[in-house]
């Protein structure tokens, strides 16, 4: 019998790899059908966007779910349908292909936030490992989806492309299949699961989660314009492809990284301080390149530090969620940071014709700009804590009401 967290991996990469491909796939095929660019990032959107409305929502009927695995299964088919829908549809009727996608991003938050929030329960005799290892698939996905999306599309075509990348999402169906998944306890699945802005309340309420909450989704921001300024060092070079290599490399060390982490335990033992230092770090990496545009390789460290930083996310979203919202805390954050990274690149369009330069010292600064964000979240709950605890202890020499003393 083949361990349960290979199991789940497979799972994982299965759905992650279709999604990270997807975003390739769609595009060539909106130019193949439609010859309209435009149409093609619509359509990105139309998967995309619904991650961070729908998140609550998906966790939230997770956390409520008896059975969770039939509504898990569900998603991955739906997911697969709609890729395998859309690439049918795109051109005949891209208005369907493209409600097929709005739907199958509706559930994708369970195929990623969703899915590693089982990990405590599946794996817990070595939660913090599973965590790192769960973290390179996310690596895997950004490396192996859109080399794969590309091959397929350059040898039988861009909707064969979808196709396949559909049959990757069932093979990750089949893999959670033989997942030992059991219900939900009665316990667990509480009446505040149901409403979709308690994991908002609880990241307000919860310091360690508000302030990596906060720090990722802003570190996002700037991630997200790195493929703009990508393209613009490889435009500056004359050289289009190098677009590709600089975001693989910076995939590859993020894949390195969250290999490192399965070894290094401070990671898990101190996740948040962990997070918000490795989320400062980051900003070094991309100021050679916005000035030595030859020195884009050491933006791989950039990728290499956000392996830490996944980790340390999973560990205190593990450590803080409540179990009768765990699902939707998880949904939630993954989708915020989804949402993000493509208003990020929304941004980075607009400074584009400024050059990789501007590009890469804003990426930089955004990461500065987080790492205080959630350090100031953090500090402002321990100064709150320590004030409620002020409060709670009695003054000398003052008698409560009603004390008649001795």
């Amino acid at each position: 019998m083949i361990p349960v967290l290979p199991r789940y991996l497979a799972a994982a990469i299965g759905a992650r790899l279709a999604d990270e491909g997807a975003r390739v796939s769609i595009v060539l095929l909106a130019l193949d059908q439609t010859g309209s660019a435009t149409v093609g990032g619509l359509l990105v959107a139309a998967l995309m966007v619904p991650h961070v409305a729908a998140a609550p929502l998906a966790g939230a009927a997770a956390d409520r779910a008896r059975r969770r695995k039939p509504l898990y299964l569900a998603a991955f088919v739906a997911y697969a349908l709609a890729l395998t829908g859309a690439a049918v549809l795109v051109g005949p009727a891209t208005w369907a292909a493209a409600a097929l996608l709005l739907v199958g991003g509706c559930l994708a938050p369970l195929l990623f936030g969703g899915l590693s929030s089982l990990i405590r329960e599946l794996v817990p005799e070595n939660t913090g490992r599973a965590f790192g290892f769960d973290a390179t698939t996310y690596s895997v996905a950004g490396i192996a989806g859109p080399a794969l999306a590309a091959l397929v599309a350059g040898f039988a075509g861009a909707a064969w492309s979808m196709v396949t990348l559909g049959g990757f999402a069932l093979l990750g169906a089949a893999a959670f299949l033989t997942l030992p998944l059991g219900s939900s306890p009665s316990s667990v699945r509480g009446t505040r699961a149901v409403r979709p802005l308690s994991a908002f309340v609880v990241m307000a309420r919860r310091p360690r989660l508000g302030a990596v909450t906060a720090a990722t989704g802003i570190s996002q921001f700037g991630f997200g314009a790195l493929p703009l300024a990508a393209a613009a060092i490889a435009t500056a070079r004359h050289d289009p492809p190098l677009t590709g290599l600089i975001m693989a490399v910076t995939a590859v060390g993020g894949l390195i990284g969250s290999l490192l982490t399965t070894r290094i335990p401070v990671v898990h033992r101190h996740p948040e301080r962990t997070l918000l230092l490795c989320t400062a770090a980051m900003a070094v990496p991309f100021l050679p390149p916005a000035f030595l545009p030859g020195t884009w390789p050491v933006i791989a460290l950039a990728g290499l530090l956000m392996g830490p930083v996944t980790v340390a996310l999973f560990s205190v979203r593990d450590r803080e969620s409540p179990s009768s919202m765990r699902t939707q805390v998880f949904t939630l954050g993954a989708g915020i940071k989804v949402t993000s990274a493509a208003a990020g690149a929304a941004a980075g369009g607009l400074l584009s014709h400024a050059g990789s330069g501007l590009l890469l010292a804003v990426i930089a600064a955004v990461q500065v700009v987080a790492a205080t964000a959630g350090l100031l979240i953090l500090r402002r709950g321990y100064a709150d804590r320590r004030g409620s605890r002020r409060a709670d202890r009695p003054v000398p020499g003052l008698r409560e009401p009603g004390h008649r003393g001795t």
